[in-house]
């Protein structure tokens, strides 16, 4: 008799604690991050844009719109890094975007969104481009995979789609590759999510998407039907428009699969851009474009969604990024930080109930291959920093390379105000000398930690072998 009361007590206490433990993830929000590729900062029409794009205007309309959002870094594959680590690319050493066949990757000791959340129960997904390591694994490279990193699906390519967004023949499914689809790549993704929720989403635990979409990088391809969207364009800036209608649409049927589900409501969303535009009209009156640390190459749309938490309507000017989303989701998804590191990123949460945000360590970009090489905001100020050498640099990052990045000094600066100097044309770096003598050695603090903290990567192409096309030599007169 004794072991059997043992017996249905101990079922008892299995149950309730099981109970206890579906409520406690009820109550967690869902994460779903949709990211563009090379998407200017006025391309959606919410933002200036001529693009149609209904859904994400929708997003901003009820939730946050951001008009000084920037992304970690102004090319791919460390963009990626500083949104899932919460720091500097280079701090982490991904200083350029990463190559085929490239030893640079991602380190397997760096801690992402995905790992910290599914050590909180959560069901990590990845969906779209990857561009962090090699994709499938090279048994020559082996690097950390998507489910290294964090993810328990992956439907991905290692960096664009091939040969275009249509019908791409480079998607990788969990290790495997998948030769044949038929589609555009941003519907592809999203039919791909409503399969994960159709087959693997456990319903009694909370979820992190994270949907990179390949547009608008090219090589493009649009839906015709979308490209006779816009009749008076040129058929290279319909078919442009078209992409980004297209990708808005993905983004609509992401949405849509969980409105009808019921989770929309208890879902953290947020919408941006990896890095700004190749095209020329697409960053309206900001200075420079994709690959260059102007705002013009750096900053970008961005839309937080929260129901109940973030009353919609709102426009922020507060300078944010993508490289606060892991610190946000940290306070939102309450669960703690790493503490032996440095996370550059800063919680937005406090804007979301109109407090003021405290940055300890300023949004700051380095990018040895633009001239100027590194930018530093703070406040309404942004200097920028030149090396004025004449080291040569790389395309893909070669051999001399790292010898730059790990020794450049600068040597020239320019000081803006972004408020009232949008396009960075003005430089105060004399008449506004008291504000350039208090940021100049923060960034100097700040470039030497980079320079100190990054990997040293060997294995790298050589510099000879390497295209001319491909090199540049930096001299300064």
């Amino acid at each position: 008799m004794k072991n059997l009361f043992y017996i249905l007590a101990c079922i008892l206490f299995l149950l309730v604690n099981q109970s206890c433990s579906e409520e406690k993830n009820k109550l967690k929000p869902n994460v779903l991050v949709l990211l563009a590729d090379d998407m200017g900062y006025t391309d959606l029409y919410c933002f200036g844009g001529k693009a149609n794009s209904p859904n994400l205007d929708n997003l901003a309309e009820n939730g946050m719109k951001f008009t000084h959002f920037y992304s970690p870094a102004p090319n791919c594959s460390p963009s990626r890094t500083g949104l899932l680590t919460g720091r500097m690319p280079s701090r982490v050493g991904m200083y350029n975007y990463r190559a085929n066949l490239h030893t640079m990757h991602l380190p397997n000791s760096e801690i992402t969104i995905a790992e910290l959340l599914k050590n909180e129960g959560y069901q990590t997904a990845h969906f779209g481009k990857w561009h962090l390591s090699c994709l499938p694994q090279d048994s020559n490279l082996n690097q950390p995979q998507p489910i290294d990193q964090g993810f328990d699906y992956s439907l991905g390519t290692e960096n664009n789609a091939i040969p275009s967004h249509l019908n791409p023949t480079n998607f990788v499914r969990n290790g495997e590759s998948v030769t044949e689809t038929d589609g555009f790549s941003c519907q592809l993704v999203a039919d791909e999510v409503k399969t994960w929720f159709n087959n693997f989403y456990r319903k009694e635990e909370p979820f992190f998407l994270y949907v990179a979409f390949h547009e608008v990088h090219s090589k493009i391809a649009s839906p015709e039907n979308m490209i006779q969207n816009y009749p008076h364009a040129t058929k290279k800036d319909a078919e442009y428009f078209a992409n980004v209608e297209n990708m808005d649409y993905a983004s609509g049927k992401i949405l849509d699969e969980l409105k009808s589900r019921g989770l929309l409501e208890n879902t953290f969303v947020i919408f941006a851009s990896d890095n700004g535009p190749y095209r020329n009209g697409s960053s309206g009156n900001l200075r420079g474009l994709k690959g260059e640390v102007y705002d013009g190459g750096i900053r970008v749309p961005g839309i937080v969604y929260w129901q109940g938490k973030i009353e919609g309507g709102q426009i922020n000017e507060t300078p944010a990024g993508l490289i606060d989303v892991l610190p946000t989701l940290a306070e939102a998804c309450n669960f703690e930080l790493p503490n032996d590191r440095k996370i550059d990123g800063t919680s937005l949460v406090p804007l979301f109930t109109n407090k003021q945000l405290e940055r300890k360590t300023p949004l700051m970009w380095f990018f040895y291959r633009a001239y100027p090489e590194i930018s530093m905001r703070i406040g309404d100020y942004i200097l920028i920093g030149n090396a004025l050498d004449s080291v040569p640099r790389t395309h893909p990052t070669a051999d001399l390379d790292m010898d730059f990045i790990k020794n450049i000094q600068l040597k020239e600066f320019e000081l803006y105000s972004v408020k009232n100097d949008p396009g960075q044309q003005n430089n105060l770096v004399e008449s506004e000398s008291e504000i350039f003598n208090k940021m100049k050695p923060r960034m100097i603090e700040l470039l030497n930690e980079i320079k100190n903290d990054g990997p040293y990567w060997e294995g790298l192409f050589e510099y000879e072998s390497i295209p001319s096309k491909f090199k540049k030599r930096y001299i300064r007169k």
